[in-house]
């Protein structure tokens, strides 16, 4: 396939036509009731990038059907059975543009591939003697792959302000993403305020120091903190709800609570002497599964995110948990035999059922790492599978959702080259964009429960990303693999294809300002 101009995700069908559709000073847009949202994002990018006061306008039935010339139409269809919730289709002529789909977030992926049809130059302001913004005439029918579209990104190791958060989501937008999962809370710090416990800011959110990313056994020695005010996080969701984004937060227990229990140390089983953790790695001091104050504690909290919160899914972490202080509190072993648990194994799925009722009762889902597995996985649990596929290919055959995330494909704070002496310091791992690329979240599921797999994700930990650079430089290029692993089936893809794809959509992440890391010519 030779595409007109380099698409990423590449859409399912694309046929070329003769000639172009020029955007001049004249050129409008005209939508269909519910078509709006989009119409106003496409509005706004091309005024930003022509200088053109383009225009928009209500579209008539009899108007659609009659095609307008030097018009831009965006069509909200009543239910077309061809198309999915997230499909479009665009025909692009030489005297208008039609642009139709089934939903609201459809006509937005449709935007998005005119947009990426347009010269890279419009991402900025025009300057004087830049090309005339033409787009080639073509036919286009494209779905996704998978509902579960996602990027995560960690801000309690380091985190990131909301204007960069902001810029993260608009990137996600361009390549068809459309979960944001917001890692807010772990050992290192808690980034979200709660106001019904406010220790967990003004204590939780602060650390002592920050390992050395060159080396990660010495100290910096300088104090490190900051939250997300409620309004923040309101601000963040509706941004990414204008993108077509689901903000998925994530609260961890029972483990990696270091910094909820420095400011509540009754809710540990010990009962004092934490702090929040400096160093990374996994902390002993969990949650103790015992103490009922623990449980009306972390329902407050999720009372408030779930407030804040309009996603269908609160991510419980549920990752990493060591059993060691289970296994010597007299709380929690009377706990395992209240209970008639086997052993704290069965113990952490005891706590993940709780919650899961919890979550339940107020129309929510829960989703965990593949450790909720452990001991019996809760009745309606959604498995994020992330040490391999094995625990999501066991979660699906059972009947559950799962969402593929695993090490071998979508840790995007792995290594870019093996070259590691000309990188910037890493967590580890090695995973090449050709890697990420070849992703297949359906790999290993049965055929009949292939429909649990809910899509993929690539995960962002941010140890060794204290920059805004860092992260981007991380993510991209390889972020734009994953989009495509996501949106287009395996059979219609190809890794030539994209390289070749990708080297001319770099200009685009150019003139958008991602710092991005260039791809060598083995990965071009």
């Amino acid at each position: 396939m030779t595409p007109a101009r380099p698409l990423i995700p590449y859409p399912h069908a694309l046929t070329h036509d003769e000639g172009h559709f020029v955007i001049d000073s004249d050129t409008q847009i005209r939508a269909m009731r519910g078509a709006e949202p989009a119409a106003d994002w496409l509005a706004v990018f091309l005024r930003h990038g022509t200088g053109f006061p383009i225009l928009t306008a209500p579209l008539t039935i009899s108007e659609a059907e009659a095609a307008l010339d030097n018009t831009i139409e965006l069509i909200l269809l009543d239910s077309d059975p061809e198309l999915d919730d997230e499909g479009y289709r665009l025909d692009v002529m030489p005297d208008s543009i039609r642009l139709e789909a089934n939903t609201p977030a459809g006509l937005f992926y449709g935007a998005q591939t005119l947009r990426q049809l347009l010269p890279a130059e419009l991402e900025t302001p025009p300057t004087a003697g830049e090309p005339p913004a033409a787009v080639p005439c073509l036919d286009i029918e494209d779905a996704p792959r998978y509902r579960w579209r996602g990027l995560h990104l960690d801000c309690a190791r380091h985190m990131m302000p909301v204007a960069f958060i902001k810029r993260f989501l608009d990137w996600m937008a361009l390549h068809k993403f459309n979960t944001f999962h917001w890692h807010l809370t772990d050992d290192q710090g808690w980034r979200i305020e709660i106001k019904a416990y406010p220790r967990l800011t003004e204590i939780g959110s602060q650390r002592a120091a920050t390992p050395i990313p060159a080396d990660r056994k010495t100290l910096d020695g300088q104090p490190y903190g900051g939250f997300y005010t409620q309004d923040e996080v309101r601000d963040v969701i509706a941004y990414a709800a204008d993108r077509f984004i689901t903000v998925v937060p994530e609260i961890e227990m029972p483990g990696h609570a270091a910094a909820a229990l420095a400011s509540y140390p009754e809710l540990g089983c010990v009962g004092s002497g934490y702090q929040v953790r400096t160093f990374w790695g996994i902390e002993d001091d969990v949650f103790c599964a015992g103490n009922d104050q623990v449980f009306t504690f972390l329902e407050n909290v999720l009372s408030e995110v779930i407030d804040l919160f309009p996603s269908a899914f609160i991510h419980v972490g549920g990752d990493e948990c060591p059993k060691v202080r289970w296994e010597q509190c007299p709380k929690c072993q009377a706990a395992i035999a209240r209970e008639g648990l086997k052993d704290e194994h069965e113990l952490q799925s005891w706590f993940i059922r709780r919650m899961e009722t919890f979550l339940n009762a107020k129309g929510r889902r829960l989703i965990g790492w593949d450790e909720i597995l452990e001991g019996g996985l809760a009745p309606n649990a959604t498995v994020m599978s992330w040490r391999g596929t094995e625990g999501g290919i066991a979660a699906a055959a059972a009947g559950h959702d799962v969402v593929m995330s695993p090490m071998s494909h979508c840790y995007l704070d792995y290594y870019q080259s093996e070259d590691t002496d000309n990188e910037p310091p890493a967590i580890g791992g090695y995973l090449p964009i050709d890697q990420v690329y070849r992703f297949n979240p359906a790999e290993g599921v049965p055929a009949d429960k292939s429909g649990h797999v809910l899509g993929g994700q690539g995960n962002l930990w941010t140890e060794y990303m204290p920059t805004e650079a860092q992260v981007e430089y991380m993510a991209y290029p390889r972020a734009a693999a994953l989009a495509e692993a996501l949106w287009t089936a395996p059979a219609e893809r190809d890794y030539g294809d994209f390289a070749a794809r990708l080297n001319a959509h770099l200009l685009r992440l150019d003139a958008l300002g991602v710092r991005y890391r260039q791809p060598n010519e083995r990965e071009s």
